[in-house]
């Protein structure tokens, strides 16, 4: 079992930034890859970023390259995610999630979840 809690969103300008934090508690941290993924109202949850168990190897949607940043720090059980140059169509609730596959982008392939984060991007 694995417990995670995202926190970091909020509302934010066009071009601005924002740093979620995924908190993990539970089994052993490093045992997972983890990913972040968001859902905007009537849509359906897709995928953000992903990052291998040791950190060395992430993967992006292209819609967020260049301007997004996965990053984890094992020792403190924590995922991050830095959003710089922030657009309106980023607004969603973020996620942080587990899996014990890899890198991987298929929602229904994380085992935990946490509850979400709110981020709101204004024009």
């Amino acid at each position: 079992q694995v417990q995670l809690v995202e926190s970091g969103g909020g509302l934010v300008q066009a071009g601005g930034s924002l740093r979620l934090s995924c908190a993990a508690s539970g089994r052993t941290f490093s045992s997972y890859a983890m990913g972040w993924f968001r859902q905007a109202p009537g849509k359906e949850r897709e995928f953000v970023a992903a990052i291998n168990r040791s950190g060395g190897s992430t993967y992006y949607t292209d819609s967020v390259k260049g301007r997004f940043t996965i990053s984890r720090d094992n020792a403190k059980n924590t995922l991050y995610l830095q959003m710089n140059s922030l657009k309106p169509e980023d607004t969603a609730v973020f996620y942080c999630g587990v899996n014990t596959l890899g890198i991987v982008t298929i929602t229904s392939k994380y085992e935990y979840w946490g509850q979400g984060t709110q981020v709101t991007v204004s024009s």
